[in-house]
């Protein structure tokens, strides 16, 4: 990653979907799919599918603080999914579709949880975030990565119902 940026790493439900989210942010430079979160080494799709490994579909993500904050990447995790529901979003149904936020540092941790508490005043329901450390990320098969740019059809698909 480029010195001039930080990373933040967030999953919410299906990778596709958060990482078109974030790809969408002005000071975002780059995003990256992924696995992290669970304690098998250079798990594949299928095995983090299998509900085995511990794994979630995560995003991460290179971002220009001068131009976009954490804080306001924390206010779009919060805005793309539905952190009250536990190991599932939508029909997407498995633990790698938790809500988590993976923290690069303190400072990020303290960020989390500030955010995290505010958006509970706002819900009704309980927030089952995992909020942890950033372990080691491995990087999710290359077909997708800029799934939806790559696939016009899902695009056009995803935008009539994103939370499929």
């Amino acid at each position: 990653m480029h010195k001039k940026t930080e990373t933040a790493t967030f999953a919410a439900g299906c990778f596709w979907h958060v990482e078109e989210a974030f790809s969408k942010v002005k000071g975002v430079a780059g995003t990256m799919v992924g696995y992290t979160g669970g304690k098998m080494k250079n798990p594949n799709y299928k095995a983090v599918c299998s509900n085995e490994t511990g794994h979630a579909e995560a995003v991460h993500i290179e971002f220009n603080p001068k131009v976009v904050s954490y804080e306001e990447l924390l206010d779009v995790f919060w805005e793309i999914h539905d952190p009250t529901q536990l190991n599932r979003q939508g029909l997407d149904i498995g633990t790698q579709y938790r809500s988590a936020i993976f923290c690069h540092n303190e400072r990020q941790k303290k960020a989390a949880i500030k955010s995290k508490e505010e958006q509970q005043k706002k819900l009704k329901g309980k927030i089952v975030t995992q909020i942890a450390p950033i372990e080691e990320f491995y990087k999710a098969e290359e077909y997708h990565q800029k799934y939806f740019e790559k696939n016009k059809i899902a695009n056009i698909l995803n935008k009539l119902n994103p939370f499929h």
